[in-house]
């Protein structure tokens, strides 16, 4: 009124009609439903060819979001992340997105050689026929950034090739890594995540593409307290961790954890291999069983067991090592 000279009826019907102009309109839940009926391409998923999750999950990985696997070393991340790279990169008749894989290999962990294992004992079919496995092979292009920063100069190019290019899946193996190196050089870890985080969301929401991003583990700080369920829980006797049965959590912090729409740990209990669906959308909190063999990742029941409580976050893996330990 001051500054305009105007009454007090003036700036209140202008900023009305500013309001309505600037916020976006309600919709109801049906109109929401009709829009993902209408738009099906914007709700695709990537199966896992893992039954129970799959189910759990409403068709698999989804596009256009962050999906995180969370665990300790030699658990199993990098197997998930090769099978689905062979799915993503599958030609469409037998189930795949018929697609380029883009995969961030940050410990150098990709193995060509293990990639093509799966691919020939999962679909033999398709692998014995001359030259598939070296087309399949070629459709995955394998970057090896060696700090954060390299990996941030290489994004836009990352964005563009997933916008022009046939891409069906980004895969950053690990994000940890990359944040855990910058750490060690004194940089806080979420303040160099930030923009990263918003970026990559980004990139999901436009291109339509499945991102799936891996993290490693750390201890649990005795001060810590439970904000989210799917974050972790301090826990009421601490001395009951043992060293071969220890509760661990995911790494790089809350802002990061908020930021992923899915969360899947991978951990070992009681000499079996676990897979929870900790945070989902469309999921409640379920854990299924699994191991590893020559064809990948398979679960041994399809039927999860749901969760309740800290329990649905911690990460048991016993006789665990090579724990990071950076500032969050």
């Amino acid at each position: 009124m001051e500054l305009l000279d105007v009454g007090l009826k003036e700036v209140s019907s202008a900023i009305d009609h500013i309001s309505k102009m600037a916020s976006p309109p309600p919709q109801t839940g049906l109109s929401l439903m009709e829009q993902h009926i209408h738009h099906e391409q914007l709700g695709g998923h990537l199966p896992t060819r893992l039954k129970g999750l799959d189910e759990a999950l409403c068709g698999g990985i989804p596009f256009g979001v962050l999906t995180e696997l969370v665990g300790p070393a030699g658990i199993g991340k990098t197997q998930f992340c090769l099978k689905l790279s062979v799915l993503a990169s599958l030609p469409s008749s037998f189930g795949g997105l018929d697609g380029q894989v883009v995969y961030i290999d940050v410990e150098f962990k990709f193995s060509s050689k293990r990639l093509i294992e799966i691919g020939a004992k999962s679909f033999p079919q398709v692998f014995s026929m001359k030259g598939m496995a070296q087309e399949m092979a070629g459709r995955i292009l394998v970057l090896r950034p060696h700090s954060l920063s390299e990996f941030t100069e290489s994004l836009q190019q990352i964005k563009v090739s997933l916008l022009t290019q046939q891409v069906k899946l980004l895969v950053i193996d690990s994000m940890a890594a990359l944040a855990s190196g910058e750490s060690e050089q004194g940089v806080p870890t979420q303040n160099s995540l930030g923009w990263h985080i918003s970026f990559l969301k980004s990139v999901a929401e436009f291109s339509r593409v499945p991102i799936v991003v891996t993290n490693q583990v750390r201890s649990q700080s005795s001060d810590e307290t439970c904000l989210y369920t799917f974050q972790g829980g301090r826990s009421k006797d601490t001395n009951d961790a043992s060293r071969y049965d220890s509760h661990l959590v995911a790494a790089l912090g809350i802002h990061w954890a908020h930021s992923v729409t899915i969360r899947l740990i991978l951990e070992s209990k009681s000499g079996s291999r676990f897979i929870k669906v900790a945070k989902s959308p469309m999921s409640p909190p379920l854990v299924f069983p699994f191991h590893i063999s020559s064809s990948g990742i398979s679960l041994l029941d399809d039927h999860g067991v749901e969760l309740v409580g800290p329990d649905i976050s911690r990460i048991h893996n016993q006789g665990h090592s090579e724990i990071i330990n950076f500032c969050r």
